[in-house]
């Protein structure tokens, strides 16, 4: 019985393909738009995960003044260079600690001009921040002391200011008031998930930075390098209170500074994400309701056309229960014909966006077997008024419709 509803129902779809195309394109639609969206959303999750736990998954970042929103303090006063060496000796498992400054200026060589950002560090920034050198060296100790105008600069440093990576150890860059000597090349990491460049960097000792360029000895972040066997928790809560001795904060008064953990900036981003992503598939999924009615439309007009059909049937002795199954398998096979087509529809849409947004392309079987079971669910339910409305036909008066 079920075999020769299958052979009516595929018969009746072939009978009127751009019908049944046109019938099924909601669910089409809705199931492509579902996968795709979870698709480039994890995507881009798992790239922008990635990208903040390439700064070291054990890498904590102090910044002065508190969180944004209500309640910030302006004005919070900068760090100074004893933070770091206060939380690299007075606390147990800090691997290494790097102040940081930063400057934009306009750096110019080899008659280019190119507008980039130079950060003020010391050579552990390079271990913390997980950035290998190339060609040539970083800092020696002398030059972090005496301030000398030596840099460290990216790969598109390199391109923009002299049209080649090779050979650029040793070339001099200008900037601001005093030109500076290449004396590294940092390996390419290249274009981050969240839009920027990480080769579009100039390093110099902070020193250098803080005398030549903003004037003044301030430290505008800590980067910190913890032992990955340490108690995360623990050290932050220790470095916490340490920062607020040293920058005389009683018991009442609030952090004038923040402390940033890798770790829960890629969870909180992750979940973020997901949130938005699922949004976006709920969103998505009303195309499937639209499709639904759309296959209860066509199959009510099926019905009535083939309502003589339907009563021949009947009078010859169908039963209503097997025009009811005859009627449902057709509706089902319509939702699933919509769901293998928006599955492949999504297939060649995901792997396209994920190419223009450089994110990972990864198939998820479980959102495309959970987007086909409810193409075929939306099927079976949608069809099931129509199908109920042709099996309760009056086989007497089904026979003398015109």
């Amino acid at each position: 019985m079920i075999g020769n509803a299958l052979l009516l129902a595929l018969r009746q779809i072939w009978r009127n393909p751009m019908r049944s195309l046109l019938t099924v394109l909601g669910v089409v639609i809705g199931v492509a738009a579902v996968i795709t969206m979870v698709t480039i959303g994890n995507g881009a999750s798992s790239a922008i995960k990635a990208e903040i736990e390439s700064f070291g998954n054990n890498q904590i970042m102090l910044r002065p003044g508190m969180r944004l929103g209500p309640g910030q303090k302006i004005g919070a006063p900068d760090f100074k260079e004893g933070d770091a060496e206060a939380i690299l000796t007075q606390l147990a498992g800090v691997v290494a600690v790097a102040p940081q400054v930063s400057k934009s200026v306009t750096l110019v060589a080899n008659g280019r001009n190119w507008q980039s950002s130079i950060t003020g560090t010391t050579s552990s920034y390079f271990t913390i921040d997980n950035r290998t050198i190339a060609d040539g060296r970083n800092f020696e100790p002398v030059e972090e002391r005496a301030g000398s105008a030596v840099c460290v600069i990216g790969s598109t440093i390199a391109n923009e200011l002299f049209g080649r990576t090779a050979g650029v150890v040793g070339e001099q860059i200008r900037t601001g008031s005093f030109s500076c000597r290449v004396i590294g090349l940092l390996k390419t990491k290249g274009s981050a998930a969240m839009g920027g460049d990480q080769d579009d960097v100039v390093v110099m000792p902070i020193k250098t930075v803080q005398r030549r360029l903003i004037g003044k000895n301030k430290v505008s972040a800590l980067l910190i390098l913890m032992n990955a066997d340490s108690d995360r928790d623990r050290l932050k809560d220790a470095i916490k209170e340490l920062m607020r001795e040293r920058r005389s904060l009683s018991a009442g008064d609030d952090d004038n500074f923040q402390i940033m953990d890798t770790a829960e900036i890629a969870a909180k981003v992750a979940s973020t994400t997901g949130i938005m992503t699922t949004l976006l598939a709920a969103v998505a999924g009303v195309s499937l309701l639209v499709g639904g009615i759309g296959i209860m439309n066509i199959m009510l007009v099926s019905v009535t056309e083939r309502t003589r059909e339907i009563g021949i049937r009947l009078a010859i002795g169908a039963l209503g229960r097997e025009v009811l199954l005859q009627f449902l398998i057709e509706a089902l096979m319509l939702g699933c014909m919509g769901g293998l087509l928006g599955m492949a529809l999504a297939f060649v849409a995901s792997w396209g966006g994920c190419a223009w947004m450089n994110v990972p392309f990864a198939v998820d079987p479980g959102i495309n077997l959970l987007a086909f079971s409810v193409s075929a669910f939306t099927g079976i339910v949608f069809g099931f008024f129509p199908a109920r409305r042709a099996a309760r036909l009056d086989p007497i008066e089904a026979v003398r419709h015109e």
